[in-house]
């Protein structure tokens, strides 16, 4: 069911790889809720994903960026900004990768050349697009910019890695920036903190299936979904949440307050 809350709206949307990213989801419902959209990548994710099947469903372009060069942005930006017709609205930050991970080094033999170029990808990236829009004045006052993340950015979840370091810096930046963004521009920053979710790049974290079924049998809603992850932040990107800025807001059905639920006492019993 679509409510028009994106109608006359404008944005980028980072990290639609394929039908199981959450930003997939999130261009979907931008789509449907009225927004026009452009998407990006970096140019190997869009060799390895399905991202011109989404474009075309959502009536969009794709402009390939590597979002760690500020040159990329920069041009990104720019064209989006010509073919949608002025300012953006919003933009989604959906971007994350750990070398280490991938590599299967452990959290206590990081490869400190992996750790560089994760952190760059996954955190810094966010400062890098900001930057670019805050000098180019690219977004409209009240425009609104998400970034995703997860609960190990203030819990251990040992299998998470350097991931984990990512995130934390992700949120402090949306603070950070947020503060500068908002009293400058009007423009909110806020990242999601959302349950772990099936993507290609969650699975691709050691013991994923586990973090997914402790996650639901803690949470008393269960685990939210991405569809779900979805709506919240296209609720994020309206004018329902005008003075919601630098704020990391759990999407996790409640785990996030939880000690214990009585499932997992019971295992113990």
């Amino acid at each position: 069911m679509s409510y028009g809350l994106l109608k006359g709206k404008k944005g980028i949307i980072f990290g639609a790889l394929d039908q199981n990213s959450i930003a997939w989801k999130v261009a979907e419902m931008a789509h449907s809720e009225g927004a026009q959209i452009v998407l990006t990548n970096a140019p190997i994710a869009l060799r390895m994903g399905e991202i011109n099947a989404l474009a075309e469903k959502t009536s969009s372009i794709v402009i390939p960026a590597d979002a760690t060069s500020e040159e990329d942005l920069k041009n990104l930006i720019e064209k989006s900004m010509e073919h949608l017709g002025g300012k953006l609205d919003f933009v989604l930050h959906s971007i994350g990768m750990s070398l280490n991970v991938r590599k299967n080094k452990h959290y206590t033999d990081s490869n400190y050349d992996f750790t560089h170029k994760g952190f760059d990808i996954s955190a810094l990236s966010f400062h890098k697009l900001m930057k670019t829009t805050y000098a180019m004045d690219a977004i409209n006052p009240w425009g609104s910019i998400v970034a995703l993340t997860y609960i190990a950015a203030q819990r251990a979840f040992p299998d998470y890695n350097d991931m984990a370091d990512n995130k934390a810096y992700l949120e402090s930046i949306a603070r950070s920036f947020g503060y500068f963004y908002g009293k400058e521009k009007k423009v909110r920053v806020n990242t999601i903190s959302q349950s772990p979710t099936p993507t290609t790049a969650g699975k691709g974290v050691k013991g994923f299936d586990q973090f997914i079924a402790y996650a639901n049998s803690i949470s008393p809603l269960g685990n939210a979904s991405a569809e779900d992850c979805a709506a919240y932040t296209i609720s994020l990107f309206s004018d329902l949440t005008k003075m919601v800025t630098m704020q990391n807001l759990f999407h996790d059905g409640g785990f996030s307050n939880t000690g214990v639920s009585q499932e997992v006492m019971e295992k113990f019993s």
